[in-house]
């Protein structure tokens, strides 16, 4: 049954407009940069790593990689132009988006997206058309499935699907799959594409046989799809949409009566099966929200109801464009999410002149149960990128098993992997220091990917460009809130 808005505004008056919305991640209500929920602390500083809480400062890296706190250590466990697949050729570039398995032995498995647009022709490293796991031969993205030993001393690589146009975030399954994204649409005929774009699709990290003639999940719908996560009690997909002009949409797939999710039962189900709807907020007011970017305050929370897509193909019009003002409710660069605390953890990495307000990175919570959106992370505009402390356009997310948030930065000038505990406190993790510009004009490629092994022991991340896999060890700890 939708929520209205009357509904909703009446919950609001009695509640406190629903603001004690908390999980085991609390309410991140700060960042360096960030707006405070009352105004009054603007978080610690990022260089430094505050005080009684996090890792320490951060130790330049004499290898100009990864810089760590005091005690850390990292290694490579994938290299494009450097290391090799099982087949001999080269690991794909372009790393983004990525899960992690438990495997056979005690390895870990992981499936790595390789964000890579457009013909093959473009690229000096593509995803290896590797026989039965191709969609589309003139695509050049797709996903590598990484086998680590149990004490990382040995890495095996291999195709898991290919053909596949700019694999973003994608999400992890709680049956065990990866479902990875396409961040384009490009139609055949498009850009020497020979099949349409914009799909879900599938990628079995324990089966290499169930990964063979892979078929897009066409009933997630046509779109520039940045991340999914799955709702673990009432089987619900939810989608981001990493696009503008106009801005994106948050997207809800309701399965088809009788449905049960499992291995490889997505790709077997009709194109138009289930129902796909894009949200709509209205505030405590119960007055509509054209745009997430707002919000100006962390706590504030919008009531959500879900509109029919159209036409989910996007035959003739996209997606986003098949609906008119007042309809649904838009975000600049929707981007990561993660499933926890029994909702959603939805990313907007930043807003500028193309939405009503500006901001540097919002990370937003969703409630299945109550149909309600909170913000916890607000940014505010970084005005000077190129110093070390500051933040901006956060982007793919996991929840850490010692609490709070995990973080990975893609904005301008530096770039992190950052924590944020219960109460708010950020605390930096790592440091990009792999200069792929000039020392006069120093350039610094995004964290992706950022998630933990199983048993929690290790945390994974990538640097998109030139494409590095690394692995995160040292003495991890509890982060408490204070008091």
């Amino acid at each position: 049954m939708p929520l209205s808005r009357r509904d909703f505004a009446k919950r609001s008056a009695y509640t406190g407009a629903g603001v004690a919305l908390a999980g085991s991640a609390g309410v991140l209500a700060t960042a360096p940069g960030a707006i405070a929920g009352d105004e009054a602390d603007s978080g610690q500083d990022l260089a430094r790593g505050g005080h009684g809480f996090g890792y320490g400062p951060l130790v330049p890296d004499p290898d100009g990689i990864l810089a760590l706190p005091a005690g850390f250590s990292y290694r490579v466990i994938t290299h494009s132009g450097v290391t090799t697949l099982e087949s001999g050729e080269s690991t794909p570039s372009n790393h983004d988006g990525t899960a992690t398995f438990q495997g056979p032995r005690g390895t870990t498995l992981l499936v790595n997206n390789h964000e890579l647009k457009g013909p093959r022709s473009k690229w000096e490293h593509p995803v290896p058309l590797a026989e039965g796991l191709v969609y589309d031969p003139a695509a050049s993205g797709g996903c590598t499935v990484v086998e680590v030993s149990k004490h990382g001393d040995h890495v095996t690589e291999w195709v898991g699907i290919a053909g596949t146009s700019t694999n973003c975030a994608g999400g992890r399954t709680p049956w065990g799959t990866w479902l990875t994204c396409e961040e384009n649409v490009d139609r055949a005929g498009q850009n020497g594409m020979t099949k349409d774009h914009g799909y879900v699709f599938e990628v079995d990290p324990h089966d290499r046989r169930a990964n063979r003639d892979p078929k897009p999940i066409k009933a997630l719908g046509r779109y520039e799809h940045e991340a999914v996560v799955v709702d673990t009690q009432r089987g619900h997909l939810y989608l981001t949409e990493d696009a503008s002009g106009p801005n994106g949409l948050l997207y809800r797939w309701t399965p088809p009566r009788d449905f049960e999710h499992g291995r490889g039962e997505l790709r077997g189900l009709a194109d138009d099966a289930g129902v796909l709807k894009a949200a709509q907020c209205f505030d405590s007011g119960g007055n509509f929200v054209d745009d997430l970017s707002r919000a100006t305050k962390t706590g504030t929370v919008y009531g959500v109801d879900w509109v029919e897509v159209p036409d989910r193909d996007a035959k003739t019009v996209p997606v986003r464009k098949q609906f008119g003002e007042g309809e649904v409710t838009r975000g600049r660069k929707l981007e990561g999410m993660w499933w926890a605390d029994g909702g959603a953890y939805i990313v907007s990495s930043y807003a500028r002149e193309e939405s009503p307000v500006a901001h540097d990175g919002q990370v937003w919570f969703y409630n299945p149960k109550r149909r309600t959106l909170t913000l916890k992370v607000l940014l505010k505009v970084n005005a000077d990128p190129s110093k070390d402390g500051a933040l901006d356009g956060p982007d793919n997310i996991t929840v850490s098993p010692y609490g709070g948030l995990i973080i990975a930065e893609d904005g301008e000038g530096v770039q992190h992997l950052f924590g944020a505990t219960g109460d708010g406190r950020t605390y930096p993790i790592a440091r990009n220091d792999l200069n792929i510009g000039t020392a006069e004009e120093p350039e610094y490629s995004e964290f992706t990917g950022v998630v933990f092994s199983p048993d929690g022991t290790t945390l994974y991340a990538n640097i998109q460009d030139p494409g590095i896999m690394v692995a995160i060890t040292g003495p991890w700890r509890r982060q408490r809130a204070r008091g």
